[in-house]
């Protein structure tokens, strides 16, 4: 009988699977799909794309990059099959969207110690060690439960993340510190604006291009937070009175300004600021193009564009230990989305993690906390601390500790953070012995 049971069979929830079972540990995985579909799944293949066919770049130097690095160190099985199945994309890992799916669900058919199940969970189990890997279209009877589990205020449906800039790209000569009535404040920034270019920023907002919604979110989305664009075009002066109201605070030359875009600190290292007011379903060129227009982010750089779409993610920094354990049942792990990370690799390496945690405590060990230097550490810091204004997230360098002796250029100072990280992950590794070799199963050098 399987000690571990994992609910959703996408990306993170296979490579738990994964994990477990190449172990040595029996694991059983629950995919409701092809009896039950989602708006978004085309395929009953396990670890379907369901947005681009690109894993991001292979560089090193960028989230995605290292993401596969550790990725790597883990044996893991989605990034071996997306190398397997690649196809040519320049500096990213693209795979061919049918062959990727199809490869990872023979996989995992094959294993002796994967049993497969399709169909729909509606109840977290008593008993067995769970994890809930269910993604952001996670069915509503079993949404309902995770309300029951995690309480009604921990939950959300939709994602309206403004976007994230990294703080050494913002031109401070014109930016300053303060918060509205609080001069002193460091937690955030303001760019003010002349009316001029207030205008000319609000003539490209109202003008740019936009997302265009799926049909599952229409008349679902903005109940609750409506997009900067859209709030722009109920009036010239609407965000003036809004979100970049100028009230309380003063310019370099001790002048109220006619307007203020104002970024607030996103971290505990204050490295990334979010643009406060600024959800938005601008496309991410557009993003670029028209945010940089604001007086002292002409040469921003973004770690997170923003978005908004349905979704369906926990606050996991309430209630998710760095275990990735829930806090009031440690038999139950969270992974993948639902945990508020967004990307592929994101999704994959939280799964990779909990699938490690629940065989540790499947054979009565202690679960860990990876380092807080590599990028799953970082990743699992963010959405684990504290953070009341928590939104889903990208790998970014901005969650890495920064280097103790400080280094401008930005490649350098890149280059610095990635020796850390394979360091601290191979001192971690070594340590916890965490690579025993897999066990063989049939089909596996097919």
């Amino acid at each position: 009988m399987a000690k571990v049971e994992i609910i959703g069979g996408g990306l993170a929830g296979s490579e738990a699977a994964w994990q477990i079972a190449s172990r040595g540990e029996p694991v059983r995985l629950y995919e409701m799909r092809p009896n039950k579909n989602t708006p978004a799944h085309h395929t009953s293949y396990l670890g379907e794309l369901v947005c681009s066919n690109s894993l991001g770049s292979e560089k090193i130097t960028t989230g995605g990059g290292l993401l596969k690095l550790e990725l790597e160190k883990f044996n893991s099985l989605l990034l071996e099959v997306a190398r397997k199945t690649r196809v040519p994309a320049g500096n990213a890992l693209a795979v061919d969207r049918q062959k990727f799916p199809k490869e990872i669900t023979r996989r995992l058919e094959e294993h002796p110690l994967v049993e497969i199940r399709r169909e729909e969970v509606n109840e977290i189990p008593e008993g067995p060690i769970t994890i809930i890997a269910t993604g952001p279209l996670t069915s509503d009877s079993l949404t309902q439960k995770l309300q029951d589990l995690t309480g009604q205020q921990s939950l959300y449906f939709f994602d309206a993340a403004a976007p994230l800039v990294y703080f050494d790209t913002i031109n401070m000569d014109i930016a300053f510190y303060g918060a509205r009535y609080d001069e002193q404040s460091s937690d955030y920034i303001n760019c003010p604006l002349t009316e001029e270019q207030y205008q000319n920023f609000y003539n490209e907002l109202v003008r740019a291009e936009v997302m265009p919604l799926h049909g599952f979110e229409e008349n679902k989305l903005f109940a609750g937070c409506m997009p900067v664009e859209n709030l722009a075009k109920k009036g010239y002066k609407t965000l003036a009175f809004g979100p970049l109201k100028p009230v309380g605070l003063k310019d370099r030359e001790g002048k109220r300004p006619f307007a203020v875009v104002q970024l607030r600190r996103d971290n505990r290292e204050g490295t990334l600021f979010n643009l406060v007011g600024f959800q938005t379903r601008l496309k991410w060129p557009e993003q670029k193009r028209v945010f940089r227009m604001v007086p002292g982010l002409e040469k921003a750089e973004f770690a997170r564009f923003g978005v908004m779409h349905r979704n369906i993610f926990i606050d996991s920094p309430s209630v998710i230990k760095p275990t990735l354990q829930f806090r009031d049942r440690p038999d139950v792990f969270f992974a993948g989305q639902v945990t508020g990370v967004e990307g592929y690799l994101e999704s994959a390496i939280t799964g990779l993690w909990a699938g490690i945690n629940a065989f540790l405590l499947a054979r009565g060990q202690e679960p860990l906390v990876p380092p807080r230097e590599t990028a799953l550490g970082s990743l699992i810091d963010y959405i684990t601390t504290p953070n009341k204004n928590f939104q889903p997230i990208n790998m970014n360098f901005g969650l890495l500790p920064n280097p103790e002796k400080r280094i401008k250029k930005k490649e350098e100072r890149r280059e610095k953070q990635v020796n850390i990280a394979r360091e601290a992950l191979k001192d971690f590794i070594d340590k916890f012995e965490l690579l025993e070799p897999f066990s063989e199963y049939p089909g596996e050098n097919n």
